[in-house]
């Protein structure tokens, strides 16, 4: 039919070989990479280390640092624009739109000092769940056997974000699957009104578009620009005036919502 463009069958099949690759590669530096290169890190922070909890954060932090630098240089059609002054962020409740399984590995590799609240079957699995904890990560819900867990993290919240430390939260508590901002939980408000926190509001872009929500592949193919932009901050006025969690959540909302894709960067990482 005139006009109609297709795709060679060959550059299909290389197209696809060539995702599953890609794939592979990316899921063996999660597995073999990490016994391989930085278990034994792991287990010296476990032995040696004064604090365990930052030791661990550094290293999670580290570890996916190497995996977006593995995906950057094994599938290059994929442009990244990170706001360098996100980097920078300290004593912070960092808010965030979800719209891939990357987001958090993204928000993890930029920060040596982090928190975040992980999905609370996640802390069941042996090993995996030894490590969330270790790393002071908080669970998704309050309920037994999570309770105590959660109390202990909220307790000693203030100090941490007092050390420098970062809570990166995303409160729409799953992935967006049409890039609009959905409902929140009012869990990352609540936590910055009692720590009095300042929050920052962060906005990730066409993350998606690389690993798409319900696909095993990554997206090797397609041009693509993922950004990672600050697009706001709240300074709440805690001492004479403080804010409801509400009332956070709605200027959260405003930020996001206003904030485009299209932004255009001037520091970029």
């Amino acid at each position: 039919m005139a006009g109609k463009q297709t795709e060679a069958p060959s550059a299909t099949l290389f197209g696809r070989m060539y995702a599953f690759t890609a794939t592979i590669m990316l899921w063996a530096y999660f597995t073999v990479g990490f016994v391989v290169f930085f278990l034994i890190f792991y287990l010296a922070a476990w032995l040696f280390a004064r604090d365990r909890e930052v030791s661990f954060q550094r290293l999670n932090s580290r570890f996916y640092r190497g995996f977006i630098r593995l995906v950057r240089i094994i599938i290059p059609r994929h442009d990244w624009q990170i706001d360098d002054t996100i980097r920078h962020i300290r004593s912070s409740v960092i808010v965030c739109n979800h719209v891939s399984y990357l987001d958090p590995l993204i928000l993890i590799s930029l920060f040596d000092r982090h928190k975040t609240i992980v999905k609370s079957s996640f802390f069941h699995i042996p090993i995996f769940g030894w490590f969330l904890k270790t790393a002071g990560y908080l669970p998704s819900t309050a309920e037994t056997p999570f309770s105590q867990m959660m109390i202990d993290q909220i307790e000693k919240m203030d100090d941490y974000l007092a050390a420098g430390g970062n809570l990166f939260i995303f409160p729409e508590g799953t992935r967006s699957r049409n890039g609009k901002i959905g409902t929140f939980n009012k869990g990352a408000f609540k936590i910055a009104r009692l720590c009095k926190a300042p929050i920052k509001v962060v906005r990730i872009c066409n993350s998606d578009k690389l690993y798409t929500p319900g696909k095993f592949l990554f997206n090797t193919g397609t041009r693509n620009t993922i950004t990672v932009m600050l697009t706001g901050q709240i300074d709440p006025d805690y001492g004479q005036n403080p804010p409801a969690a509400s009332e956070l959540e709605l200027q959260v909302r405003r930020i996001l919502t206003a904030a485009g894709c299209e932004t255009n960067l001037q520091n970029v990482l």
